[in-house]
């Protein structure tokens, strides 16, 4: 007999609550490089997802390090040393607790995301790739995800399969299945598109990908400024992330690993730290995840990282997320009433959250971003590190506004307001509604 539901199994039953309005004209105050400047228009940032501008907060836990805590880590006795190694480690307990692994142990710090998938491809590609397996990855991925498999895939004689995007810029789930196979060693994809914004059902493919026994590898790069990073959740065995796109600083990046997966990864550089014993006949190496670090780090950098974790922490992804769905939403509503423009990707918002790239006739993405620039508002113009998407989809390059938690509703005012004066300037004839703009 089913028990008679009450109030805690409503509870239950219950859509989560909406995330309370992020407040985007508070949040840009606490960013320097946005704040006025003497002679130059007010900056419009819409470059975010090239790399995000830093908090306060991040810029003086950097300074604080190099201010009270400098020092190498890790073999050091005295007091500067220790400080250093507990701002390392502590950063890397951060780390694990945002991506979502299962320790600090899992969590390797590169220089970036490109190298953490560098790194995968050529320890785990160069020890468990040979003749005839094969790696899938997809038409969206940036050169990043896409240059490092093939050239691993070419070294070693293995295959590299492509699943392609379809013309609503989404990846063709039903291709990706029948290129699945007994020989699929690794499923290589992103969990955002850096051109379209589209969000890719990677826990699905993970599974799906696992189930043939392969291994999955989450480039994550565009996720992470959303706090949208759960290795665990999504089945992956590696999850690579930057700290640049994230609020946090240039030159730290995350390789998160699964168990497994940290089983069976050789060492790929070598040196010091990496090592535990060395005669002049050979090493033994060091414990994980020391054994992927050689060299002295960018200790400052993981400071930042940690600081840059804890500011997206506070806000929390839910309320990251819904704000950047709807200045989406805005600035595709109002670039579709210009007329003339065409824009990639998905046509719900929700399913690109922060990104939109577009194609206006008769002007070049390049001119028009030199033209925004006038006006104040920074734009990405080019085939962003993605040339194969740029050639499914007929065109060379797109313009591309992306859009962070520090942007208002009058930013994406003032960005279609600037591409049409663009327009005018270099395209004059029949115009779209200005939209009350």
């Amino acid at each position: 007999m089913t028990p008679a539901a009450g109030p805690e199994a409503a509870r239950r039953a219950a859509p989560p609550p909406e995330p309370p309005p992020l407040d985007a004209a508070r949040r840009k105050a606490d960013f320097p490089i946005l704040a006025p400047r003497p002679g130059l228009p007010p900056l419009v940032y819409l470059d975010s997802a090239a790399t995000t501008q830093k908090p306060r907060s991040v810029i003086q836990r950097i300074v604080r390090f190099y201010e009270e805590e400098n020092a190498n880590v890790h073999r050091g006795l005295h007091r500067l040393a220790e400080a250093a190694t507990r701002a390392y480690e502590e950063a890397r307990a951060a780390a694990a607790r945002f991506s979502g692994a299962a320790g600090p142990d899992h969590v390797v710090f590169t220089r970036n995301a490109t190298e953490a998938v560098n790194l995968v491809a050529r320890a785990w590609g160069g020890m468990h790739l040979g003749p005839g397996d094969e790696v899938i990855a997809t038409e969206m991925e940036h050169h990043s995800n896409l240059v490092p498999w093939q050239e691993v895939c070419r070294s070693r004689g293995a295959i590299l399969r492509i699943v392609p995007v379809t013309e609503d810029g989404r990846l063709d789930r039903e291709a990706f299945r029948r290129l699945l196979g007994p020989r699929t060693r690794l499923l290589a994809v992103s969990a955002k598109s850096n051109v379209l914004g589209t969000v890719n059902p990677v826990a699905e493919m993970a599974a799906e990908a696992r189930s043939a026994g392969a291994r999955v590898l989450v480039d994550a790069a565009q996720a992470a400024p959303t706090a949208a990073v759960d290795l665990r959740a999504w089945g992956a065995d590696f999850v690579a992330f930057s700290g640049h796109k994230m609020c946090g600083p240039m030159g730290i990046g995350v390789l998160a690993l699964s168990g497994d997966a940290r089983s069976d990864l050789p060492p790929f550089l070598f040196g010091g730290e990496m090592v535990r014993r060395v005669t002049l006949e050979g090493a033994t190496w060091n414990d994980p995840p020391w054994l992927w670090e050689a060299g002295t780090p960018s200790v400052a950098d993981a400071a930042g990282l940690q600081a840059a974790i804890e500011y997206l922490e506070e806000i929390g992804a839910p309320a990251l997320h819904a704000h950047e769905v709807r200045l989406t939403a805005r600035c595709m509503e109002m670039l579709a009433g210009l007329g003339g423009i065409r824009i990639f990707g998905p046509r719900d918002p929700s399913a690109r959250p922060g990104i939109v790239s577009f194609w206006m006739e008769d002007v070049h993405p390049h001119d028009l971003a030199q033209l925004l620039d006038a006006d104040g508002v920074a734009i990405r113009a080019g085939h962003h590190c993605a040339q194969p998407l740029m050639a499914r989809h007929g065109v060379v390059a797109t313009a591309r506004a992306s859009f962070y938690l520090y942007n208002t509703d009058e930013d994406v005012d003032a960005f279609v307001r600037a591409v049409l004066r663009s327009r005018e300037m270099l395209a004059p004839g029949p115009k779209g509604k200005h939209l009350g703009i």
